[in-house]
């Protein structure tokens, strides 16, 4: 298979999602679950996030011969893997604020909550 780079990918499409978005999406995505379910900071979620975006490249390159240090490609998978983690700390604090806070909030959509009148 020959390389058919992109923005956003290095090697294929595929090999793109299946390792960027699906193992390392879910990968981010329960790293910020956990460090909701903590209450730590947001800024651990990011420094935890940026290591597994190492990790990711690392796959990359040891699996499907991508680059192991390329600046542009870590950057989208970093920010890929970002959106993930955010995603999955704002799940869970939405839902540690209305379940052990009912009494001061109200659960609103899927990523918020508001004070009760």
């Amino acid at each position: 298979m020959e390389a058919e780079n992109s923005l956003i990918w290095e090697v294929s499409a595929w090999e793109f999602v299946f390792v960027t978005i699906i193992l390392g999406g879910g990968a981010a995505f329960l790293t910020g679950r956990a460090m909701a379910s903590n209450w730590n900071p947001k800024r651990l979620v990011v420094l935890y996030t940026i290591l597994l975006a190492a990790a990711v490249r690392f796959i990359h390159f040891a699996l499907f011969r991508g680059t192991l240090v390329s600046p542009w490609y870590y950057v989208v998978d970093l920010i890929v893997l970002l959106v993930f983690a955010f995603v999955g700390t704002r799940l869970t604090r939405a839902k540690q604020m209305t379940t052990q806070y009912g009494f001061l909030y109200d659960r609103m959509g899927i990523f918020g909550w508001k004070s009760r009148s």
